[in-house]
């Protein structure tokens, strides 16, 4: 069991600026008694937004910034010092569990390898997130790390969301399926093809074949591998029909007088469906693969949404994901 959580916040790297970090960490530690926050950045614009601080809360310098713009190869080397590289620094050092940041996510893949590393037989990390569905939940990588990924490279993420599905959700044989353009085997690219063959050739993986993207939310499978590309442009198109609809509903119970009575005579039904819709509150997706934990958030999150991805991080640490992830890779054989 884990006692008390310090989450390492790079403060400076969203598109909000500091602002939304600032106010996630007091929203975190004040629901959160066992949990402390180090918000990483410049010291006195973070003391001009903290204010008179709370106990739990503590600021480490950071003198730079990585631009969302900037390339990773640029960032890992001329950007040490940034708010990212001194978070992810933190728990390497082992001064804070786990690291949250809505910055650049290519450069957090880079500072990520670097002073993290990944496990043992796993080449690259991958982003990696919950996604509801009908039937229950299931688990989509790659979300926007790799952008092409090699057929070994979809298949690690297989074995890696096999292992994750395993340890949060408790899924004795998680049925794992590639996002591809139709079901059948001449369908896709030569990488989604290969890694098709190396799945169906292992018993180490509950592989039921292809599927499209519709059927990620009907529940056709508990883990839905692609690379970083795809999975990046299936999770935005989701998130952002989310929206649509949950400003339909709103509008539709705004435009008249007779939709403001329905609106209210359906509120306690409508109410926990709007939440449960909305993509802020399902904000935070882990870099599976790395030895700690880093939760990459959404870079115009605002403070709610950032929340959640402390909740997220926070969850990881208590289930100890990336130590589990290792002890059951140690079990695979590549």
């Amino acid at each position: 069991m884990v006692g008390r959580i310090t989450i390492a916040m790079d403060a400076m790297s969203g598109d909000g600026g500091c602002e939304p970090a600032v106010d996630a960490a007091r929203a975190a530690v004040a629901r959160n008694k066992a949990l402390s926050i180090i918000l990483v950045g410049n010291r006195s614009i973070l003391e001009a937004f903290l204010g008179s601080g709370h106990p739990r809360i503590e600021i480490e310098e950071a003198t730079q910034v990585v631009t969302m713009d900037e390339r990773p190869s640029s960032a890992l080397r001329h950007k040490r010092s940034s708010s990212m590289a001194v978070a992810i620094s933190l728990v390497r050092d082992g001064r804070a569990h786990a690291c949250v940041s809505a910055g650049n996510t290519g450069a957090l893949m880079a500072f990520g390898l670097s002073q993290l590393h990944t496990h043992p037989g796993i080449e690259r990390p991958a982003i990696i997130k919950r996604i509801p569905s009908l039937r229950s939940a299931c688990y989509v990588l790659d979300l926007g790390a790799n952008v092409d990924a090699s057929a070994e490279h979809l298949f690690q993420f297989a074995v890696m969301g096999t292992l994750m599905a395993q340890a949060i959700d408790q899924r004795q044989r998680p049925r794992v399926a590639l996002l591809n353009v139709g079901k059948e085997s001449v369908k896709g690219t030569e990488q989604v093809r290969l890694a098709s063959h190396m799945l169906a050739g292992t018993d180490a993986i509950n592989y039921v074949g292809y599927i499209e993207g519709n059927e990620i939310f009907e529940g056709a499978a508990d883990v839905v591998v692609c690379d970083g590309f795809v999975g990046n442009v299936a999770l935005k198109t989701g998130e952002g029909v989310a929206k649509l609809l949950i400003d339909l509903i709103r509008k539709s119970f705004r435009g008249s007088w007779y939709g403001r009575f329905i609106g209210l005579l359906a509120a306690p039904l409508v109410r926990p469906l709007l939440r449960q819709m909305d993509p802020a509150r399902r904000n935070g997706a882990s870099l599976i693969g790395l030895q700690g934990v880093v939760v990459k958030s959404h870079g115009n999150a605002d403070a709610t949404a950032f929340e959640a991805a402390v909740e997220q991080a926070t969850a990881e640490v208590e289930q100890r994901i990336p130590e589990r992830i290792g002890e059951e890779l140690d079990k695979v054989d590549f």
